[in-house]
């Protein structure tokens, strides 16, 4: 185990070294323009001034080693466009914790009540709780978000006297963002562990369960359900950055201060400093999740290793 783990460590650094580069080279083929908010208005020495105190005259390499340098010194750059000659760092700190937040509170609602939704449909299979769900899972997926987010604002403020706008200090202003974060995985999971547990329950050691007499309750959450989950497992964490992700149409539509559409307006404004330190977020969060998720797998099922190779006994 320990020897997968630094492994997938070592894969995880070259994974993200590789796509910061990328990054990196693919913004500098953009406009100078874009790292002066008042290029219009500066004269000719001042931008070759500007040109050379950033960088930019050096060669692609060079730069390169720059940034990964100041990044492993914990120097995430200046935002030039979105807050003028403001570190990075000062302008994410208030915004991440927010985001970290809605995230987890949406992913664990989506356990609470998308898990539960999956068993409960695939053990009354073709009946009416199962075809309920059914509904409910289509019209999530097939439905665009937008049109239910704003139902859910609309008629969630009116009849519930929540408030419209987002208010941090106000525990009831995060009910309608957080729930309406959640639908997606909801569906999502109700979804795979009715799939799963179906399969599940079609297998040889439930029918043996049943003729030794054990309860089908039972059955269904010791066994089937514990089993259905292990491949559900491995997309947990990943889901939650899908979470954070997604949230950047809940988070205008909430007037909220997170990182949902921070991502989309630095780009939109150019601002190359901000939008590195942004898809190093991303990824980072993005490749422990996919760590985790196989992790997750070994702890709840025994039977896989990462120590031995396919046909070893």
């Amino acid at each position: 185990m320990l020897r997968y783990i630094s492994k997938r460590f070592l894969r995880s650094i070259l994974t993200l070294v590789i796509i910061l580069s990328v990054v990196f080279i693919l913004l500098r083929q953009m406009p100078i323009e874009g790292y002066f908010p008042n290029y219009d208005k500066m004269t000719k020495s001042a931008i070759e001034n500007g040109i050379k105190q950033l960088g930019l005259d050096q060669p692609m390499y060079v730069q390169l080693f720059r940034f990964f340098r100041d990044l492993l010194k914990g120097d995430l750059g200046i935002s030039r466009v979105y807050r003028n000659n403001v570190a990075v760092t000062e302008i994410l700190a208030p915004k991440i914790p927010i985001s970290l937040k809605l995230g987890s509170l949406a992913l664990l609602l989506s356990l609470v009540l998308g898990l539960p939704m999956g068993v409960l449909m695939a053990r009354y299979k073709g009946r009416f709780f199962d075809h309920a769900g059914t509904v409910f899972i289509v019209f999530v997926e097939a439905v665009p978000a937008a049109v239910y987010y704003l139902f859910i604002q609309l008629y969630g403020t009116q009849y519930l006297g929540i408030k419209m706008l987002f208010d941090e200090s106000d525990w009831m202003s995060w009910i309608l963002p957080v729930f309406s974060m959640s639908l997606g995985n909801i569906a999502y999971y109700a979804m795979w562990v009715r799939r799963y547990m179906v399969d599940e329950i079609n297998k040889d050691y439930v029918l043996l369960a049943r003729i030794k007499g054990m309860k089908s309750s039972s059955i269904m959450f010791k066994h089937v359900f514990r089993n259905a989950f292990v491949p559900m497992a491995q997309y947990l964490p990943t889901s939650f950055l899908n979470t954070v992700i997604g949230s950047i149409y809940i988070e205008s539509l909430y007037s909220i201060p997170g990182m949902g559409g921070l991502l989309v307006d630095v780009i939109k404004r150019q601002d190359n400093t901000m939008v590195q330190a942004i898809v190093l977020l991303f990824a980072t969060v993005g490749i422990i999740g996919l760590i985790l998720g196989d992790l997750m797998m070994v702890l709840l099922d025994p039977r896989i290793s990462f120590g031995t190779k396919a046909g070893n006994r």
